[in-house]
């Protein structure tokens, strides 16, 4: 979820919670600034699989009687770093193999992406074969991103919305982290369109916390104010890379955002996600979601 500032102006916004401005450090890309999404919603309603990655349960025994999985899953919004981290389990290998062998995997990657994988290794089963190696493993993620993704459908979904097709990934990343459901996709993604448009930065607690490298439903005012590209608090516009490995069904809302003119979002309790383009509103909101985290808290945790 994320806290929403009121537009300023056609070109602002200030902050809803420590009234500071905010200030375009970025330059040549537009922003947004979106809600707090409550990934509590997703963690409530079973959608967050443990772990990085899941090696699925299909196993085969080796000449020694040794059992391994044939099959790797790599789930929607993973991050990369989740991803080697699943692929070094799979195989067995010493932690950071899979990243080390990158620069021997030769993937091809768009040139805006300069060699980061991140958004393009893309969600689905990948079968280990016979003789897996982390390269092919990769390789065969970012093959299958790039024929999702580059395809006409994308390709001109990108354009109509005056993007290109990494922008409209990076997107695809951001409604990933944010929406906890298909519908609320598209709503998320509109969202971004209309801050965009406005000039108004996007304040996202995915991207704080891609940066800090974490997954939290709580952002502070320090962490707003750390010294990184993804600090959407500080920063105009898209972040410099996705923040995760999107699916389908976020690149679709990121292509084609469902109409409407909502500048805020909150997920209050799971299910309930609302969206509108009224400060004051969005504010009572957020205070619903505070009410309903904090009640959450006291109850009495089972054994």
């Amino acid at each position: 979820m994320q806290i929403n500032t009121p537009p300023r102006s056609a070109r602002g916004a200030r902050n809803t919670r420590n009234t500071r401005k905010t200030r375009n450090t970025r330059g040549p890309r537009r922003a947004i600034r979106l809600t707090r999404r409550g990934r509590i919603a997703l963690i409530a309603t079973g959608a967050v699989v443990a772990g990085a990655a899941v090696a699925v349960p299909l196993l085969m025994s080796d000449d020694e009687g040794t059992s391994r999985p044939t099959s790797l899953v790599i789930p929607e919004g993973r991050r990369s770093a989740q991803v080697y981290e699943a692929v070094d389990e799979a195989l067995a290998l010493p932690a950071g193999t899979t990243k080390k062998s990158l620069a021997k995997a030769h993937l091809k990657l768009p040139n805006d992406a300069e060699g980061n994988p991140e958004g393009y290794l893309y969600p689905a089963t990948y079968p280990l074969g016979d003789q897996p190696t982390p390269e092919k493993l990769l390789t065969a993620m970012v093959d299958t991103a790039n024929k999702k993704f580059t395809g006409a459908p994308v390709a001109a979904g990108a354009q109509r919305n005056a993007l290109n097709v990494y922008q409209a990934v990076t997107i695809a990343s951001i409604v990933q982290a944010e929406a906890a459901t298909k519908e609320d996709m598209g709503k998320v993604a509109r969202v971004v369109f209309n801050r965009l448009e406005r000039g108004m930065p996007l304040q996202m607690d995915s991207t704080i916390n891609y940066a800090l490298d974490r997954s939290t439903l709580t952002t502070t005012t320090k962490d707003t104010k750390i010294d990184s590209p993804y600090n959407s608090y500080q920063r105009m516009g898209l972040p410099p890379t996705p923040i995760a490995n999107p699916g389908e069904e976020a690149m679709q809302a990121a292509i084609n955002p469902t109409p409407g003119d909502w500048l805020y979002f909150v997920t209050v309790k799971p299910g309930d996600t609302r969206f509108t383009a009224d400060y004051a509103e969005h504010q009572r909101n957020v205070a619903e979601f505070d009410r309903t985290r904090e009640s959450a808290s006291k109850e009495p945790q089972s054994k």
